[in-house]
């Protein structure tokens, strides 16, 4: 029986993720901040653990102690993360670092805790969920993209590194999901309503475009289920782009000059 340890699993793409494996049968080492959020009892192959990928300890022993518990870890899902939105300059120092230490450095510290134990199995893979915004950047958005460019570009150098291994490296990015990623995992740098900041209009703007466009959103168990195909399909594929909004997204960007599709972004964001 196979085990998927995953991280940000208390709603959203996490939570459809640990329900999609558990259905297939696997071993879920479903991770999160606060286990009393779980909502799991009904999965008899779960176990839930406490983790703030933010706390490096903490990961060590999650990590350690799913592996004790199940005897293997054959996949590893990267979920956790949430998004900073708004003005760069308006930003604090805080919030660029835990920008940072959740959605790039917490990715780190797990992925060295199971390291160890994939390559004494010689065998093993690694999913990091980035997002369409790891290959294309929208306004407003700055250190959110920082962040998911950076773990593009760390999966695919360690997709070449951990070959050898017998791991492979793989990333799944969606597009918009309808999730309460808007709501729970969305942090602002600047209030939207206070015209003394000089960015307040953009990003009413940015806010109202993402707000319309809800509608074309994936759901998690659609993006779950991209998860599971890269989990299982046998390939070395390196990227999965998940939702039909992001594949025709990066579609356009191939086929249009980039000041055509800049122009594009700032029309349809609003801001022109």
């Amino acid at each position: 029986m196979k085990t998927v340890f995953i991280t940000g699993t208390s709603t959203g793409i996490g939570e459809a993720a640990v329900r999609l494996f558990a259905r297939h049968g696997w071993n879920v080492a479903a991770t999160m901040r606060n286990p009393a959020d779980a909502r799991f009892t009904d999965l008899p192959t779960v176990r839930v653990y406490a983790l703030d990928v933010t706390d490096e300890a903490a990961v060590t022993r999650a990590v350690q102690q799913a592996h004790q518990d199940f005897g293997t870890l054959d996949v590893l899902v990267n979920n956790a993360g949430y998004g900073l939105v708004g003005p760069f300059e308006s930003a604090t120092i805080a919030q660029i670092q835990q920008q940072f230490a959740t959605n790039m450095f917490g990715v780190f510290s797990v992925t060295r805790a199971a390291l160890p134990i994939l390559r004494a199995q010689q065998s093993g893979i690694i999913i990091n969920i980035t997002s369409v915004g790891g290959r294309t950047a929208f306004p407003m958005n700055s250190l959110y993209h920082a962040t998911k460019f950076g773990l593009d570009g760390f999966s695919e150098s360690l997709w070449y590194e951990l070959e050898p291994f017998g791991i492979r490296v793989k990333v799944v990015a969606p597009g918009g999901v309808a999730t309460d990623f808007a709501g729970r995992s969305l942090q602002m740098t600047a209030n939207p309503t206070d015209d003394t900041n000089p960015y307040a209009g953009q990003v009413r703007s940015v806010l109202a475009a993402f707000s319309s466009r809800g509608g074309s959103f994936s759901t998690p168990e659609q993006i779950a289920e991209v998860i599971y195909t890269a989990a299982t399909d046998g390939t070395s594929q390196l990227r999965y782009i998940a939702g039909d909004d992001a594949q025709q997204l990066l579609k356009t960007k191939a086929e249009m000059s980039e000041p055509a599709f800049q122009s594009m972004i700032r029309q349809g964001f609003g801001l022109v």
